[in-house]
C-alpha cells in the first residue's frame, strides 16, 4: 500500500521541487520512462536546439516547456520517445559576440585577423554557457538526453548535411536559381528571419515621383509614366513598370503656362496631382502592356533580350493605396520585382556589390557610394533634369540588425541559392543584388506571433505538473498497432 504524507498549511514550494528533482534523480525515472515504451511506436522529436554563446533567459525556459510537455504526452500515450539535446553553435549572433570582443567592426576585419583563428573564438564562445544551460534544464525538469547531445559544429554532424545534401543533388532535384533574401553589406551574409527580427529602428526614407517619359503607343513624345518609390537607389537598375490590368488609369494634361501630360491610376488623380488637370482619356491597365518608355538613369548596361526592356508589365500585386499606381520594377531587389519580370523573361541586373556599395567602375554619378547615401544623389540628379516630382519624407522601420555600426543597411539580395544540376541547362549564375526590407507589413504579424507565443507559453505552464512523470510511468496502454511515426521539431 502506498504510504500518502500530509501536506502541510504552508508549503515550501520551491523545496517541494528540489525534492521531485531529487527523487526523480535517485530513482532514474527519466530513464525508466523511456525503458517502458521501449516497444512501443516512434513518435521522433527534434529538438531545434539553442545556442550557447549567452546566458539562459526566460524564453529558453517557454521554448523548453513546449520541448518537454508534449514528448511526456506522448510517451503517456505509449509512444517511444528518444529526446536528444543538442548545441546550435552556428549563426550571426555568435560571429558578432566575438566581433564586439575583438572590437572589429565587419567582415574585412575578421579576414585581416584571420579566419581560421576568428572561427576558433567562435567555436570556444558557444560553449561557455553550456554548464548554466544544463543546469537551467535540470532545474526545471526538462526530460533530454544531456549526455549524447549533439554540436552542429561537429564534423560529424556538418558532414551529414552535406551527405543530405549530396542525395538531393544526386536525385537531380537541385537547380541553379536566385532567389531574394534579407542580406546584410556589413557582415557580407544573408540572414535568417530569425537574425532579421532582432530589432528595429526608425529610419527616413525620400518619397519620389518620378516622370518616365513614354516612347511608343499613341502617347509616344506626349505623355510620361508618373512612378513612385522610396527607394530612389533601386532607379539605376529600373527594368520595367508594373500597373494593375484591371485597375483604371487616366492621362492627364496639367492646364496652364507649364504644360504636362502624365499617366497615373484613376483613384489617385487628386490624391498624386492635386487640382488644375485635365482628364485626356482613359483606360484599363491591360491596354499599357508592353508600352515602352525612356528609363530613369543611364547608368549601366542591360543584356539584350528577347523584346528587350523597360516597358510596362501587369502585375496583381500592385494597389491604389499609396503612390501613383505604377510600381518600379528592379528584380535584383524584390521578390514580387523578381516573380513579376521572371514572367516576362526580362534580366536581372545588379549594379551593387556584396558589401553594398555601387560597382566603382562603370556606374557614374554613385559609383563606391553606399547604397542608401546614394539617395540624395540621385534624387538631386533627377531634380536638376526635371525628372522628379518630390514627395514627402516617409518614416519606416528596418531591423536595426544587433545595433550594428554606420555602414549596416538591411538589404534583400538576389542569390544563387545553390549549384545548379548539369541537367537543368539553367543559365550561368549573376551577381548577387540587393533591396531594402519592408517593415511596415512585418511589424503586426511579430507582434501578434510574439503574443500567442505569450499567452501559449502560459497555458503550457500551467499543463506542465510534476505528476507527469508518475503519469508516464503508470500503466502503459498496449502498443498502438497501426500508427505511423510522427516527426516534429520545435525550436528556440
Amino acid at each position: 500500500m502506498t504510504e500518502y504524507r500530509p501536506v502541510p498549511p504552508q508549503v515550501d514550494l520551491p523545496a517541494m521541487e528540489h525534492q521531485i528533482l531529487d527523487l526523480w534523480r535517485d530513482q532514474g525515472t527519466f530513464a525508466k520512462t523511456l525503458q517502458a515504451t521501449k516497444g512501443g511506436p516512434a513518435w521522433t522529436f527534434y529538438e531545434g536546439p539553442p545556442t550557447a554563446n549567452g546566458t539562459p533567459g526566460t524564453h529558453h525556459i517557454e521554448a523548453r516547456v513546449f520541448k518537454d510537455v508534449f514528448p511526456r504526452f506522448k510517451t503517456m500515450q505509449g509512444f517511444h520517445v528518444d529526446r536528444k539535446a543538442g548545441w546550435d553553435c552556428h549563426g550571426l549572433p555568435v560571429e558578432l559576440a566575438v566581433e564586439a570582443e575583438l572590437g572589429f567592426n565587419g567582415k574585412p576585419d575578421i579576414e585581416a585577423y584571420g579566419v581560421e583563428a576568428f572561427n576558433a573564438m567562435c567555436r570556444e564562445s558557444v560553449s561557455r554557457h553550456v554548464d548554466e544551460f544544463t543546469e537551467l534544464t535540470h532545474r526545471m525538469g526538462y526530460w533530454v538526453n544531456l549526455d549524447q547531445a549533439y554540436w552542429t559544429m561537429d564534423p560529424s554532424y556538418v558532414e551529414s548535411v552535406w551527405w543530405a545534401l549530396k542525395q538531393i543533388f544526386d536525385a537531380g532535384l537541385l537547380v541553379e536559381d536566385y532567389r531574394v533574401a534579407p542580406y546584410c553589406p556589413r557582415c557580407g551574409t544573408t540572414l535568417s528571419d530569425h537574425e532579421l527580427a532582432q530589432g528595429y529602428e526608425d529610419v527616413v526614407d525620400p518619397s519620389v515621383y518620378v516622370r518616365f517619359p513614354v516612347t511608343s503607343g499613341p502617347w509616344a513624345g506626349k505623355a510620361s509614366l508618373l512612378v513612385w518609390t522610396t527607394t530612389p537607389w533601386t532607379l539605376v537598375s529600373n527594368t520595367a513598370v508594373a500597373v494593375h490590368p484591371d485597375v483604371t488609369y487616366v492621362v492627364a494634361t496639367k492646364l496652364g503656362d507649364d504644360p504636362e501630360t502624365l499617366i497615373v491610376a484613376e483613384p489617385l488623380v487628386e490624391k498624386v496631382l492635386g487640382d488644375g488637370w485635365q482628364v485626356e482619356a482613359t483606360m484599363p491597365g491591360r491596354d499599357l502592356e508592353f508600352v515602352t518608355y525612356q528609363r530613369p538613369f543611364e547608368l549601366v548596361d542591360f543584356p539584350d533580350v528577347v523584346g528587350g526592356t523597360h516597358y510596362v508589365v501587369l502585375a496583381d500585386y500592385v494597389t491604389t493605396e499609396d503612390g501613383s499606381g505604377l510600381v518600379h520594377q528592379a528584380p535584383a531587389f524584390g521578390e514580387e520585382d523578381m516573380a513579376v519580370c521572371r514572367a516576362y523573361g526580362l534580366p536581372m541586373v545588379n549594379p551593387i556589390r556584396p558589401d553594398g556599395t555601387f560597382e566603382p567602375e562603370g556606374v557614374e554619378l554613385v559609383g563606391g557610394v553606399f547604397f542608401k547615401t546614394a539617395d540624395a544623389t540621385l534624387v538631386a540628379d533627377s531634380s536638376k533634369r526635371g525628372a522628379d516630382v518630390p514627395g514627402a519624407r516617409l518614416r519606416a522601420q528596418l531591423p536595426a540588425l544587433l545595433a550594428l555600426p554606420h555602414p549596416a543597411a538591411v538589404l534583400r539580395p538576389a542569390e544563387l541559392v545553390h549549384p545548379h544540376h548539369p541537367d537543368q541547362g539553367r543559365p550561368a549564375a549573376r551577381k548577387r543584388g540587393h533591396q531594402l526590407v519592408p517593415r511596415d507589413d512585418q511589424v503586426g504579424p511579430l507582434r501578434r506571433l510574439a503574443e500567442q507565443q505569450h499567452r501559449l507559453g502560459a497555458v503550457a505552464l500551467a499543463l506542465l505538473g510534476h505528476a507527469a512523470a508518475d503519469l508516464a510511468l503508470r500503466a502503459r496502454p498496449p502498443a498502438l498497432r497501426g500508427v505511423a511515426g510522427r516527426t516534429h521539431r520545435v525550436d528556440g
